[in-house]
């Protein structure tokens, strides 16, 4: 009797429910599976429950904002029986956790691509926002910043927004300076009151997306019905410095389509000349990591809701395997990989104008010699050794 209670399955004695909830109660993706790689049993209670899902908007509550998942792999499509939803959504849930919660990848200060707009410009182009991507105070003997128009109320807010070098990353910090204008007297600081931050996307379809071209275009390119903002921080207060101030997020976010605006909440100082006040930016900084090309974002939806892509081939690819065209491989994987290619060709000419500046697949997301840790290394295979060297096939019956 002794030795059937000690062969019997714990979970067969408490029950799914119970079962369940024991498990909803770990906190780290690792933990979950290894869990699942335990029995067929214990994967069952996980895969079936949707713990991973779960555990991932415990983490990153902007993945609640994605509509649906999917995963695309790099042959076309079998006709073979597909597996499970749940086992499709258990794999890609915890590798997104898992890339989530990994440190193995440093976060570079160099996230931002280009600009998309700001709110106001007092004097365009020589005052525009794109002078907020150079670190320098005086670029070609000229100051370099951004100023919004003029306003008499202290409390008008202004907004600048950017787009990102991975339409799916990790963003630790905000880095603003305030300008100070040294050709006035007095040398005022034209700071803003306070801060915030919102991160999403654009609505419709990136290839219909405006960017920043000319004084028309600059305008109200921040309508808050283009965007959809599956993230939005406290209020941080700016001092009247000039300083690269940082603003740490509570936690990391996770921006689900590479879109971040800066609200800039309130003005402190007026212009002498006019009598009116105006919010002036000299430098921008966006410390993050991509999550690309393992984990892509589509905007397709007639909503304008975001579709998350997992890319599981991506993490044994080098990026010179990367810019290769094989007419094996499936359209929509074409289609993602032409766009993760588009996005390091901006990074890439972003970089070189602004030297010593990092690109996002510099920060550890792509390596020849470590593949498997592209995405916080988060996989049934590499727990095998933990849990008794089971794998996915001893699991399916």
């Amino acid at each position: 009797m002794a030795e059937e209670c000690c062969s019997a399955d714990l979970l067969e004695w408490i029950g799914p429910d119970v079962s369940a909830c024991v498990f909803d109660r770990l906190d780290h993706p690792a933990d979950l599976v290894r869990a699942a790689a335990v029995s067929r049993t214990w994967r069952r209670c996980v895969v079936e429950s949707g713990l991973s899902k779960s555990l991932c908007l415990r983490l990153c509550p902007e993945v609640a904002t994605v509509a649906a998942a999917a995963e695309v792999t790099r042959s076309p499509p079998s006709t073979a029986a597909s597996e499970s939803v749940s086992e499709r959504d258990y794999r890609i849930y915890s590798n997104l956790a898992g890339a989530y919660v990994s440190d193995s990848a440093r976060p570079s200060a160099g996230c931002i691509s280009h600009c998309i707009g700001a709110s106001s410009t007092d004097d365009f182009p020589i005052e525009t926002m794109e002078n907020t991507l150079d670190e320098e105070e005086i670029i070609n003997f000229r100051p370099s910043y951004w100023s919004s128009g003029g306003a008499d109320d202290p409390e008008a807010p202004e907004s600048l927004t950017y787009r990102l070098n991975s339409d799916i990353c990790v963003v630790d910090e905000i880095r603003v300076r305030p300008y100070q204008a040294f050709f006035q007297d007095d040398d005022p600081i034209y700071s803003s009151k306070t801060v915030r931050f919102r991160m999403g996307h654009y609505k419709l379809p990136r290839e219909s997306e405006s960017f920043i071209i000319d004084d028309d275009e600059n305008k109200m390119v921040n309508a808050e019905e283009k965007y959809m903002w599956t993230y939005t921080s406290p209020e941080f207060p700016m001092l009247q410095k000039n300083e690269l101030q940082s603003f740490k997020l509570p936690r990391p976010a996770l921006c689900i389509g590479g879109v971040l605006m800066i609200e800039l909440l309130g003005r402190v100082q007026k212009q002498e000349a006019d009598d009116m006040y105006y919010i002036c930016v000299c430098h921008v900084q966006v410390l993050g990591r991509s999550l690309s090309p393992l984990f892509m974002v589509d905007i397709s939806d007639p909503e304008g809701h975001s579709i998350l892509k997992y890319l599981p081939g991506a993490k044994d690819l080098s990026i010179d395997d990367l810019l290769q065209d094989d007419t094996n491989d499936s359209l929509e994987w074409h289609h993602l990989v032409a766009r993760y290619r588009q996005m390091n060709r901006r990074a890439a000419v972003v970089s070189a104008l602004l030297e010593p500046v990092h690109y996002m697949h510099d920060v550890g997301v792509i390596s020849d010699d470590d593949h498997e840790d592209d995405a916080g290394g988060i996989s049934d295979d590499d727990h095998e050794d933990d849990v008794g060297g089971m794998s996915d096939d001893d699991y399916r019956e």
